[in-house]
């Protein structure tokens, strides 16, 4: 029985995929309902106003309007502003 595995490289050839992780939209960028504004590895960036944060910490537009950064959080400026929170947050 041999001791070592013949042909070289068989430990090599192992690579993980991309995560993608970062702001997605900045500041003063426009926003639609449901999309992501920013992906990260912990809470980096807190929710504001209509924002949400997902189980993997992604940062997700509840309602149409304006991403604005306040600090460490991140609001949604809405485009209408008679827009109803909790309709938003079942998206």
């Amino acid at each position: 029985m041999a001791h070592k595995k013949g042909q070289g490289s068989t430990q090599n050839g192992r690579d993980s995929n991309p995560q993608f992780r970062g702001v997605k939209l900045y500041g003063g960028e426009s926003t639609k309902a449901g999309s992501i504004i920013v992906r990260q590895c912990g809470t980096r960036w807190k929710p504001g106003y209509l924002v949400k944060l997902c189980s993997d910490h992604t940062l997700m537009a509840l309602a149409v309007g304006t991403v604005r950064f306040r600090g460490r959080f991140v609001d949604v400026i809405p485009a209408d502003p008679n827009t109803p929170r909790l309709a938003i947050d079942r998206v």
